[in-house]
């Protein structure tokens, strides 16, 4: 196996004062051309990753490289090779979308007749060509998403890193964002994805890793990590959420792992069907009625709560790991690294 395109081994970054640590020893890797996904509640870690994976903040231990460069000691060499896509808009809102992508053109020293032949070329690529003289404040929030997208490729990267890239995206603006993510990635883009939509790393990526508390916990192909925990899950359906506990009671000796939720019981285990007649006995038995009973296969959010034991939406995260990143710092880092290492 060759080099990684991406690389972190054993990073570690505090804050306020080393109150707050954000990455506690994490490690991970992506082969060229290959989709990593980076799963995690919000304060988990992720985005405090990518901005060093990214050369914005610099790590209190361990090392990163991206393409064989490090993070550290060649950052002007990393911010050529890779484009960054946040939570947030990275873009100017008063300045239309043609101007926003040619600002990060320039900012990245492409000359004006180049970046603004790039600028038309992503305008029509992302479908946002009857806008690009509209300003930013007007668009919706769909084209703001596939305009930051678009300016994270100004430079033609061929490292991505798209940090929660469809959080606030409805279910069609994201089916369209996965499917720009799958283009990129046949043309041979690697991409490094932070997601708190299990769903998107299941369909993404290669290769997942779930990160806790600054650590990764877990990492697999997704049907690994499903295949780990058992081959069916048992989803009973009780009148109320007492009910449910009640019927957690007395299922207790089965085996495999047992969760309730609500008024509804899961359980994760080797042998769906008999254990599901094993259930509707126990329950008819003790008088307990079951509203619901449905069988299917484990899901990446079924292994990330056996693993934290909560889901992968986070609660608010810790200020360690919250904010915006964006195509624009990292561009404007190139224009001024002097000021950018000032700023550290």
């Amino acid at each position: 196996m060759g080099q990684p395109a991406i690389e972190a081994i054993d990073l570690r970054k505090t804050f306020s004062k080393g109150a707050v640590r954000a990455l506690d020893g994490l490690s991970l890797s992506a082969e060229p051309g290959s989709v990593l996904g980076v799963l995690g509640p919000n304060g988990a870690g992720k985005t405090t990753a990518v901005r060093i994976l990214s050369t914005i903040l610099e790590p209190d231990g361990g090392r990163a490289a991206i393409l064989g460069h490090d993070v550290v000691t060649e950052a002007e060499t990393v911010r050529r090779v890779i484009g960054l896509a946040g939570q947030y808009a990275t873009v100017d809102e008063n300045l239309t979308g043609r101007e926003n992508l040619l600002m990060v053109g320039r900012l990245t020293h492409i000359d004006k007749r180049r970046a603004l032949a790039r600028a038309d070329e992503l305008l029509e690529a992302f479908r946002l060509t009857d806008a690009a003289t509209r300003p930013l404040k007007t668009y919706s929030g769909g084209m703001r998403r596939r305009l930051d997208l678009a300016a994270a490729l100004v430079g033609r990267p061929p490292v991505l890193f798209l940090d929660e890239p469809t959080t606030g995206l409805d279910p069609q603006g994201r089916q369209d964002m996965w499917v720009t993510i799958e283009a990129l990635v046949r043309g041979g883009t690697t991409v490094l994805l932070t997601t708190q939509y299990l769903e998107e790393a299941d369909r993404l990526a290669d290769r997942v890793v779930v990160v806790d508390h600054g650590r990764v916990i877990a990492e697999g192909t997704p049907a690994e990590l499903k295949a780990g925990i058992g081959e069916t899950v048992v989803v009973v359906g009780l009148s109320t959420p007492e009910r449910a506990h009640q019927a957690a009671g007395l299922l207790g000796d089965l085996p495999g792992s047992l969760r309730v939720d609500g008024s509804e019981l899961e359980l994760t285990v080797g042998s769906g069907a008999k254990v599901a007649t094993e259930v509707l006995r126990t329950l008819d038995a003790h008088g307990v009625e079951v509203t619901g009973l449905t069988l299917r296969e484990p899901s990446l959010d079924d292994v990330f709560l056996l693993l934290t034991g909560h889901r992968a939406e986070g609660d608010g995260g810790s200020p360690a790991d919250t904010g915006g990143l964006d195509q624009a710092a990292l561009a404007q880092a190139m224009a001024d690294p002097a000021g950018s290492r000032r700023a550290r």
